[in-house]
């Protein structure tokens, strides 16, 4: 992907910006727009960095929050050349592999891997069969890829024509169809068509119900592979706040934003939670959509009808993660782990649909010290796992009262199947339920990756970039285009500095730009 190495400069109308949020999105957002010499303040409501992307630490285990896996660097590393700075000076990306191991409970294993050898001897080894659909099924989705992301993920869709002009290209790549049914027009296989369709869970979306326009996740991990920083993904979110405040940036934890003020139909600044006002042309929210319009804006008429209509719209799965730590490494770990349950289809549909929490469950097991050994004290090991749930909108799980017991439930499970003796080894644990994803994060109903990445709730008919009746409010992160994960959500600030600076990396619509995968 092409990189412009001189920022573009601001126009005289832009001289100050708040931005909301210090996740991903935020600091790549903020980071451009000082690199354009726009003075730029953000607003962290916590004490620590990151949102989502949170960390702490326990009995000397590192805990990373959030999000873990790393792809398509290139979007990271261009924002510390935009900004005229080495990255090797600030953080270190190693790479992982096998990207991931994938587990069943009849003992069947799947090694997943970006070098093509690799990867072809282990589909063969599992389905022979299966060869030939394989790479029928990756020129399908590199296509897919050249076309969704080296053309789309940059371009914020801000007028339905838009849509319009890219829609002759979805419609020939069957965006219409959910990934898991484009992935079984290519694999016999069940195990390899949970394989090639789990991805989309990584941004929230369903594989039963996610537009194979997500296929494109495949190819990305194929070229760049799967990466994680040198002392956690956190020590990635202290590099990229360093070069915000080494270029002139400022950062306030610890400061809620309470309320985004107008003046004559336009933003026109922030008031903290401590009552100060101060005045900003432009405010770009890295906090959930709806939390913004509803709380942040609810004083605006056209704000709050916008929070009603997106209260609405299907909201993504929530997550139940443990943090945990033990006094041994388990032999058939690596760093990205998942395990897949007894059921896969009727999993999706309780939690996506059905609203409701299984007693069987899939899960994402992350292993961080297996590659950097300095995120658990000396002869022990930090983990954490995380199974997709029902966000609160949908059933009536009572997490507070119930929470611990399931977790009870899943160590005991990767007890039996994985982790022998995990139970008695065990050095730490603490859980993050829906109920924090709601209460820490503003997270709507829970939701731990904003709106469903659907067809008809992506790109035009997501949240725009720039809002189209309040002039100077923006927004980068999983809510807008193009959706979560970690490269997605940068590739967000891209659009939105675009959009802001008037430089429009969206010179048309015509052209798909960037959308990309991380947990």
């Amino acid at each position: 992907m092409p990189t412009n190495l001189t920022p573009p400069r601001a126009p005289q109308s832009i001289k100050k910006a708040a931005v909301v949020g210090s996740g991903f999105g935020g600091l790549a957002v903020a980071i451009r727009l000082a690199a354009a010499g726009v003075k730029t303040v953000i607003y962290e409501a916590l004490p620590e960095l990151g949102g989502r992307a949170g960390v702490f630490t326990e009995d000397g285990h590192v805990f990373d929050r959030g999000p873990t896996v790393v792809t398509a660097p290139d979007t990271i590393t261009e924002l510390f050349e935009l900004a005229g700075k080495s990255m090797r000076n600030y953080v270190e990306l190693m790479p992982v592999s096998p990207m991931y191991r994938l587990f069943w409970e009849d003992g069947t294993t799947f090694d997943y891997s970006a070098e093509e050898e690799s990867l072809m001897a282990e589909i063969r080894r599992l389905s022979p069969d299966d060869v030939n659909g394989y790479q029928r099924y990756f020129r399908y989705a590199q296509e897919v890829f050249d076309e969704g992301y080296t053309k789309l993920c940059h371009v914020p869709f801000l007028n339905f024509w838009d849509m319009v002009k890219v829609a002759p290209q979805l419609i020939r790549l069957n965006a219409h169809v959910p990934v898991y049914s484009t992935v079984s027009k290519y694999f016999k296989s069940d195990y390899l068509r949970q394989a090639f369709s789990f991805n989309s869970l990584l941004i929230g979306g369903n594989p039963l119900r996610a537009s194979s326009i997500y296929t494109l996740i495949h190819p990305l991990e194929r070229k760049w592979g799967v990466y994680f920083p040198r002392g956690g993904t956190h020590a990635l979110v202290r590099g990229l706040a360093k070069l915000f405040t080494d270029i002139g940036g400022e950062i306030r934890l610890g400061t809620p934003v309470q309320k985004i003020l107008t003046k004559n139909g336009r933003i026109s600044g922030v008031q903290d939670a401590s009552g100060n006002k101060e005045e900003f042309d432009t405010v770009v929210s890295n906090a959930d959509v709806i939390h913004t319009y509803d709380k942040l804006l609810g004083h605006e008429a056209s704000a709050a009808k916008k929070a009603g209509r997106l209260k609405a719209k299907r909201h993504s799965m929530s997550l139940f993660l443990i943090y945990f730590g033990t006094n041994k490494k388990y032999d058939k770990l690596i760093h990205h782990n998942v395990m897949f349950g007894r059921r896969y289809q009727e999993l999706l549909k309780d939690i996506f649909d059905r609203g409701v929490v299984s007693d069987d469950f899939s899960l994402y097991l992350h292993a961080p010290s297996l590659t950097d050994d300095s995120l658990a004290p000396e002869g022990k090991q930090t983990y954490y796992v995380l199974a997709p749930v029902p966000h609160l909108g949908h059933g009536a799980f009572d997490w507070k009262r119930n929470g611990e017991s399931f977790a009870d439930n899943i160590m005991a499970y990767l007890d039996e199947h994985y982790m022998p003796g995990l139970r008695s080894d065990l050095t730490v644990r603490r859980i993050f339920t829906p109920l924090d994803f709601k209460s820490r994060l503003n997270a709507h109903e829970g939701s731990a990756f904003s709106l469903e990445p659907t067809l008809t709730q992506s790109a035009y008919f997501r949240v725009h970039n720039a809002d189209p009746q309040l002039p100077g409010l923006y927004f980068v992160g999983a809510g807008t285009h193009p959706g979560a994960g970690i490269p997605g959500v940068i590739g967000s600030a891209k659009a939105t500095a675009g959009v802001i600076l008037g430089s429009e990396v969206a010179e048309s619509a015509g052209a798909l730009q960037p959308q990309v995968a991380g947990v």
